[in-house]
Parts: structure tokens; sequence; C-alpha cells
């Protein structure tokens, strides 16, 4: 085959030359180059490199492989994949995001394309007599245990944590913008405060094992500083603050900024050196026990003046978690927010097996802890934000039927910015200039129109969900209860989550 590709190769070269010795002018010229520089590549092929066997059995035909592979996402995406079965997100979970945001019509004819009678379906049951759903409340929860003093009022729907640096700057500024427009709050990231963050919009200050805006280095160590964090967490901006222990794309391994992306300004704001990885320890230095996490939560409590604090984690070990929950009662000291990410959890850079294989799945996760906060009496002290993958309205309806009191959002909002789901997060070449710090692509994406779709989406989705729960008889979103929700079993019987997740309704305390 070789032999063949390199002779057929050959002899277009060598019909080129007689074609230009015969009509030289300029268009043959060109074509004779052409020829010649692929006759070289396939040499170079077959006879020079000896890394890729596949070239060196087809020259130049094998080149096309890695063209297509590298195309392979769009491909699939525009051509070969249904509305369903895309992954992570599909085609009919996408095109809600991007009609909501755009305020398209957002209808679907001729019914739905899911399987009701597959296992695994999931519904609502509806009342004959549905509420106005002008009328439903709801939206907005107040979080702030008594140990707070500055409490916030929430909505159920916000944007979850993603970093300047895993975003672009004009991503952020659109995000917290469009905050800023439809009342709701933007989770940083571990990433720190950046100068895009400062758009006016309600933050919620994430602190991770690096300290990024909260820390510096010592002798090469990342370590919490107190003057550093007071600084940032006092900016009128900033309601709450969260301390990351994990998030669900990646538990237990700590965040990870590729050296592509590792620009002099995001360096200098995380005070880290420029175009290196940069990986967040797996663990806090601050705290090594509930005891001392405890005191540490009090600590940033008092240094933020009285704001909320959170703790975010990937659900790992249920006696782990529950030894933690029991720690709280016991000190009668504990954050003011849980935020729940689950293993199914979006980000721009992790392990495979880490991605894959590692952290309970968000329903498991967030109805243990709704049951662990239940079991120990701090259900009405400890709010829970739920965060993997919601989309749509009955996302936000089923979580907050299993627990949570608010939703944070990531891949979702990202798909109201423009995001095409590429998955070229982790290479600095993300096409739409969502998820990279190519100043070329950063110009794609025009910060005063994606930040009315963020809030677009926001507001539309809110909207959504009162059409749900007006339908299922309720009068307020807070009444939905996990019987609500119903999912077909394997050989057909449909059960309700509450029996499922077996929702814990005993007090110890």
């Amino acid at each position: 085959m070789r032999d063949t590709i390199l002779s057929i190769i050959i002899v277009i070269n060598v019909l080129c030359g007689v074609l230009v010795y015969f009509i030289p002018d300029m268009g043959n010229v060109i074509l004779l180059t052409i020829a010649s520089a692929v006759t070289l590549l396939a040499i170079y092929d077959a006879f020079i490199q000896k890394e890729h066997s596949l070239m060196r059995a087809f020259p130049v035909v094998a080149r096309l492989r890695w063209i297509f592979e590298d195309e392979r996402e769009k491909i699939q995406q525009y051509f070969i994949e249904d509305d369903l079965n895309g992954k992570p997100i599909n085609r009919e979970k996408r095109s809600i995001v991007y009609q909501r945001s755009k305020k398209e019509i957002e209808t679907v004819p001729f019914g739905t394309q899911h399987n009701v009678y597959k296992k695994g379906y999931e519904f609502v049951k509806h009342s004959l007599f549905p509420k106005d759903h002008h009328q439903i409340t709801g939206e907005r929860v107040l979080i702030g245990s008594d140990k707070c003093k500055q409490k916030y009022d929430a909505s159920i729907i916000n944007i979850s944590a993603m970093s300047f640096g895993s975003l672009s700057k004009n991503a952020i500024m659109a995000l917290n913008q469009g905050a800023k427009m439809g009342g709701f709050a933007h989770n940083t990231g571990e990433g720190g405060i950046s100068p895009y963050h400062l758009q006016g919009g309600d933050l919620i200050f994430q602190v991770g094992t690096g300290y990024f805006g909260a820390g510096k280095s010592v002798n090469g160590k990342r370590v919490f500083d107190a003057e550093i964090f007071k600084k940032n967490a006092a900016r009128p901006e900033v309601k709450m603050v969260e301390i990351k222990f994990s998030q669900g794309a990646k538990p237990g391994h700590g965040g990870i900024l590729p050296a592509k992306k590792n620009t002099k300004e995001i360096a200098e704001i995380r005070s880290v050196e420029p175009f290196t990885r940069v990986d967040s320890p797996p663990s806090h230095d601050a705290f090594s026990n509930f005891e001392e996490m405890i005191d540490f939560i009090q600590r940033l409590r008092e240094l933020s003046g009285g704001k909320p604090i959170g703790i975010k984690f990937c659900v790992g070990d249920n006696n782990e978690v529950e030894e933690m929950i029991k720690a709280f009662a016991d000190a009668n000291n504990y954050p003011d927010y849980i935020a729940v990410d689950g293993g199914e959890g979006g980000t721009g850079s992790a392990p495979l097996e880490f991605s894959n294989y590692i952290g309970t799945p968000l329903l498991e996760g967030l109805s243990f802890v709704n049951g662990m906060l239940k079991k120990y009496g701090l259900k009405n002290q400890i709010k829970i934000i739920a965060s993997g993958k919601a989309i749509d309205a009955f996302d936000v309806v089923k979580y907050l039927a299993l627990g949570a009191d608010a939703i944070g959002m990531a891949r979702s909002f990202m798909l109201s910015l423009g995001c095409i789901q590429a998955r070229e997060c982790n290479l600095d070449t993300c096409p739409v200039g969502v998820a990279t710090q190519d100043k070329d692509l950063v110009k794609a994406l025009v910060v005063e129109y994606k930040n009315v779709r963020v809030r677009n989406y926001h507001n539309k989705t809110i909207s959504a969900v009162k059409e749900m729960i007006a339908a299922m008889g309720k009068e307020s979103i807070t009444e939905v209860e996990s019987k609500h929700i119903f999912r077909r079993g394997k050989d057909g019987e449909i059960t309700s989550l509450d029996k499922i997740y077996d929702v814990q309704e005993e007090v110890l305390i």
C-alpha cells in the first residue's frame, strides 16, 4: 500500500511538472508547488519518521485520521448523535438552554422522544386542580444559621464554581453581569477574585486547598493568610464564603490549571509562576480534623464580618460524612450551608479515573447529606446547595425534592454563554471563547450580548420551575418532596424517590 500511494503522488507531481513546462502560468506553478510539498511529506512519512507506524504504511493518507479524530466531537455532535444520546449533555438539554438564553421558541412538537416505559424514566404527577404559576412562591432562600450575622437572600438557582483561568475573562464578566441583572449569585471558583468578577454581581468567594485569594506561598507550600482572606471576604460583592474540600469531577485530587491557560495575569492573581501547570493540594493545610475544621469555619465567619460560611464536597465515605455532621451537632457550631457536588460534575481538566470512577453521584450523595442533617437536628440551620449537571426545571425540582435548598449550575451557564460542548476546555482551544485564554478566541465572546443570555436562562428556568410546581398543585416551590418524584424500575414498577433513597425522618436531637 505504501508503494502504491507513493507512486500515485509521484505521478501526480510529474504531471504537474509537465503542465507547468508547457503552460507556465501562475495557477499551474501553485499546483506544482503543492504537489511537490505533498511528495516531500510522503517521503518523510514513509522513510524518515519512525514514530508512527500508520504513517509509514500509509504516507500522507494516514494524516487524515488525525484530522478526523481532532474533529470527532463536532462531527458526532452535528451529524451522528440524536437528541437524547449525546454525552455528557444531550442535544435536547443543550437546546433548551440555548432557547431560553435567546428567548426563542422552547416548546416541542409531536410528543416526547423519551421511552416512558424504560427503566429509569422519571416524572412528577400533576394535579387535577393546578395553581396559577404566576402566584407560586419560594424562588429565594435565606442562607445563614444562628451563628451568622449577615444572612444572604439567595436565588434557588446560582452559578456554580468556575475560576478565572478555567474560563476566560469575557466569560467571567458575562456571568457576573448576568448574575447582577438577574439577582442571583456567582461562585468565583477556587482561583480567587479577579477584576472580572467585580462587575456588580453577588459573589460566593470560594476558598480552595490552594488558598488563591486567601493565602500565599511559603517555601513552595500554599498556606492560608488571614489578612489576605479578610481583604477579599470584606468586599461588598462577596455575600458568602465557601470552603472547598473537593469537586465532583475530581474528588480528593485538587484543582488543575493547565500551563497554557496560566497567563501572567492569572499567575499574578493566584501568586504562582506563569505558564506552569498549577496543581492545588488534595487537602487543606489549615486544618486536619473535624474539630480544627469547625474552628476554621468560625475563624472565617469572624474574619468576614459574620457572612455565611459554607463547605463544598463530593460525598465519599458515608461514615466519615456522618462523623463530620455529628461533630457539628456536638460542638453546636457548624457551617451555614453545605454544597454537595455529584460525581458526575464537570471540570475543565481532570484525570480520567477520577472523573469516571471516584465520588458518589449527586442523587445518592444529596439524599444522604439531607438525611444526616435531619438525623442530627441541623436541617433548619444548614442549607444544602446541590450541584451536578442540572439543566432544566425537572432537574431543579428533583434536587429540591431530595433535600436541596438551592441549586448550583456550571455547565448549563457555560452553554448559555454559547458553549458548544467541544470538550476542549483543557487544551486552551475553546472555539467560542468560553474556556480559553487565547486572546483571539476570547474576542469571539461579546460580553454585552452574552450577559443578557445568562440572565435570560436563569429567569426562564425559574419560570419553568414555577410552572411545574403549579401543575403539581402546590403553592410554593418549598412544598416539593421526594415522595412527589417517581421512577420506573427494571420490572416496570413505579416507585417514589423517598422509597428509593430511604429519606431520613428520624431526629436524634
